[in-house]
């Protein structure tokens, strides 16, 4: 059985995930296809873990995109099989900046208070 992939919005329709995909597609359309296929992959179980997924603690996890820039997209699960996209970023650092796992932590509460 296959996980659903869904994006978080915000409580006032703001799907921030959905908009970093969209300015990838138009600034830099080949990592933009390596991310979707990467967010395909991610529906089959096998891939939820190194090289191309990665726990990055309090139940949140990385997608990872070796590119120019290295692109990632944080989640978590729930139930139901059920994969959150929260929060995407791009930079050259090998690590993710605490004010983006914060970020991503925030939107995990948040979407786990409203359902």
């Amino acid at each position: 059985m296959d996980f659903t992939i869904e994006f978080y919005e915000t409580a006032g329709g703001v799907c921030p995930v959905r908009d970093f995909l969209n300015g990838l597609s138009a600034s830099d359309p080949g990592d933009f296809a390596s991310v979707m296929a990467g967010l395909a992959k991610l529906r089959n179980r096998q891939y939820h873990r190194e090289p191309l997924s990665k726990s990055i603690g309090g139940g949140l996890f990385e997608l990872r995109h070796v590119g120019k820039l290295n692109t990632r997209i944080l989640w978590f699960f729930v139930k139901g099989r059920r994969i959150i996209a929260v929060h995407a970023i791009r930079n050259k650092a090998r690590s993710i900046a605490l004010r983006d796992r914060q970020t991503a932590l925030e939107r995990m509460q948040d979407w786990l208070t409203r359902i």
